[in-house]
């Protein structure tokens, strides 16, 4: 077996995902599993920005769980990549210093380990959505895939759009037969030997998190940093004080900053008004600018969504929300709709009692759903023809679904720009020893039978 170790750190927090294949089947599909996975504690590695050494010090504890996991006589020959994500490329425009010291002391940490280290950098927003594309049909089968016999084939279905929603950007990326207007939209990809003309865009700042910054600071504009504001999106019964630092510490709420001193308190208190919250949450879109002939939003060139989709990280995580804990079915834009505003008319105690574990979330079901509504309806135009093409996944069998694999695919060059040759693999032999085994225990039982009927019949003679 191969090893392979990719770092995913993201805005909110890093995840370790170590990889496992056969080695002599290194150009195959479909072969590689996830064979483990940490997560780092503590916030992700921009948060460090003060104290870059803390950023490594913090994926020890992983970098220790990969040294059990990975066989010692393979841990020089194990890659390891750390991909950094929209967290850290708002560090990088608030702060490039900063940036770098973060990455060079994580870069640091992961030398010190006896791995292959390859590198640590940030992404764009593109790559990032086009390796979560290439994760999702890889997992899928959608390129190629091995058949019973041994040969390569080119499966007759679509590859399907990939929509991941992280904790500062969220990416849409799919195949389409459209024209591509906006040149910085349009990625060629040539792997196993097919074309793919693949549209992908990544916006910045509306993440989950940076979403919600960029609400709060919406409701104190609208209510002129008044002691106490209402927030409509949230529960009746909760309420919370911030500090005017914590939603201005971002580039996405920067430009919006009050003169006020950034250590001023302010309440905000849940009202629970999901006409309103939706009011609110509209305002982070720009959806009149479009100079193309169609954009998702803020000017943003997009053709017509086609095919199936899948939504994973947070788009996952709420919807399953919905579907588990308020118990609503999710098939249409309209289900989508009914059950944002069904959180959002929930008391706070409610709630509560419904999921006692996901206290530190709860107040924002309301504000992501009606985020979520919006932006797959009114932002990239999915209706009810459309939206139950849509699969909310977290995995695609027992492999997490994100950039991380499609980027360890890449990097390491497991899926060949031409299509490898028809060469047999072991799998194939198997194959041939399983069914000349089937064939001769098949022939043994037919001659024995026939034996002992002849033997039947001459004794009954």
């Amino acid at each position: 077996l191969q090893y392979g170790i990719v770092l995913d750190a993201g805005s909110s927090h890093t995840a370790m995902f170590i990889y496992k294949w056969p080695a002599d089947k290194e150009n195959d599909t479909g072969v590689v599993s996830e064979h483990g996975m940490c997560d780092v504690e503590g916030p992700g590695i921009s948060s460090y920005s003060s104290k870059p050494l803390a950023a490594g010090t913090s994926l020890e504890h992983c970098l220790n769980q990969a040294l059990r996991d990975v066989p010692k006589e393979k841990h020089m020959s194990t890659p390891l990549y750390l991909g950094a994500t929209a967290g850290m490329r708002l560090l990088n425009i608030s702060d490039p210093q900063a940036s770098d010291a973060v990455l060079r002391a994580v870069a640091a940490t992961l030398k010190s380990y006896p791995f292959d280290f390859r590198g640590a950098k940030i992404l764009s927003g593109e790559e990032e959505g086009v390796f979560g594309w290439v994760t999702a049909n890889y997992l899928l089968e959608n390129f190629i895939k091995r058949g019973w016999l041994g040969e390569w084939i080119q499966p007759q279905k679509k590859t399907l759009g990939a929509m991941d929603f992280g904790g500062a950007s969220t990416q849409i990326t799919f195949e389409t037969r459209d024209m591509i207007e906006n040149p910085r939209n349009e990625v060629m990809l040539k792997l196993y030997g097919q074309a793919y003309k693949v549209y992908t865009h990544s916006f910045l700042c509306y993440g989950r998190d940076q979403v919600l910054k960029r609400l709060l600071s919406k409701l104190l504009q609208a209510e002129s940093y008044q002691e106490t504001v209402s927030h409509p999106c949230w529960p009746i019964g909760y309420n919370k004080s911030l500090l005017l630092s914590s939603i201005y510490d971002s580039p996405c709420t920067e430009k919006e900053r009050p003169s006020l001193a950034l250590n001023t308190t302010l309440t905000l208190v849940g009202v629970g008004n999901g006409n309103l919250c939706a009011l609110y949450v509209s305002k982070l879109f720009d959806f009149t600018n479009c100079s193309f002939s169609h954009c998702s939003f803020d000017g943003v060139f997009q053709p017509k969504v086609s095919g199936n989709f899948i939504a994973f990280s947070a788009f996952f995580y709420t919807v399953d929300f919905i579907q588990t804990v308020m118990g609503r079915p999710v098939h249409l834009p309209s289900d989508l709709k009914d059950a944002a505003e069904s959180i959002c008319a929930t008391s706070w105690s409610k709630l509560l009692q419904k999921a006692p574990k996901l206290e530190k979330r709860l107040p924002d079901y309301c504000a992501v759903s009606t985020f979520v509504y919006l932006l797959t309806t009114k932002g990239y135009s999915f209706n009810n023809h459309s939206f139950p093409n849509i699969a909310f996944q977290k995995k695609v069998g027992e492999i997490s679904i994100g950039w991380a694999l499609g980027y360890m695919l890449n990097l390491t060059n497991m899926i060949p720009a031409e299509k490898p040759s028809s060469h047999k693999s072991m799998l194939y032999n198997y194959w041939v020893i399983l069914i000349l085994l089937f064939v001769v225990t098949t022939l043994t039982s037919l001659v024995t039978a026939i034996c002992l009927l002849r033997h039947s019949k001459s004794s009954i003679i």
